[in-house]
């Protein structure tokens, strides 16, 4: 597999190349940039996160598991009548049943992240490229895919020139 690796100067550069490509039919794209870039995910297309959903199921299920065991432990499994109170009391276990549900919902989404963003990846191929350090301070990156139906190198490369790219690299990986 492969990819364009396409520097440019300014994030303005950038974003305006990617709408372009975009409108031609370009679809595996991405972007490295040293921040994030205001209008890069409706540049790029990227879908709104599935992060919030997979948050809120951990957390209720962190609640829910939380006021179960409660209620299995003080209400069936062994009551225990002490000064009159009902075994099964609600108020009693709101403390336990909301931190049980944040802590849930914070371990989700940092499990959640991880595996959706393919971290920890120690290694990328455009590690290898030489000013790709700069990506973390002045300079925009713009990375085509070769899966993209429409890639053609030499294509695709007049087309990132024409739109103002600093340079052209062309990216091999393994795999």
């Amino acid at each position: 597999m492969a990819a364009l690796l396409a520097e440019f100067n300014t994030a303005d550069a950038l974003l305006a190349a990617v709408r372009k490509l975009r409108e031609t039919g370009y679809s595996e794209l991405d972007t490295f940039s040293p921040f994030p870039l205001h209008g890069g995910d409706e540049a790029l297309g990227l879908r709104p996160s599935r992060l919030p959903y997979y948050v809120l199921a951990g957390g209720a299920v962190g609640a829910t598991g939380a006021y179960a065991l409660q209620w299995w432990m003080n209400a069936y499994n062994y009551p225990i009548n002490v000064g009159g109170r009902p075994p099964h009391m609600p108020a009693a276990f709101f403390f336990v049943t909301f931190e049980m549900g944040v802590l849930f919902a914070a371990l989700s989404a940092l499990v959640t992240l991880l595996l959706l963003a393919g971290l920890p990846r120690l290694w990328h191929p455009v590690f290898e490229v030489d000013g790709f350090e700069r990506a973390t301070i002045d300079r925009f990156w713009l990375s085509v895919s070769s899966r993209d139906a429409r890639f053609d190198a030499e294509k695709t490369r007049h087309d990132l020139e024409r739109m103002g790219a600093l340079r052209i690299i062309l990216v091999e990986s393994e795999g």
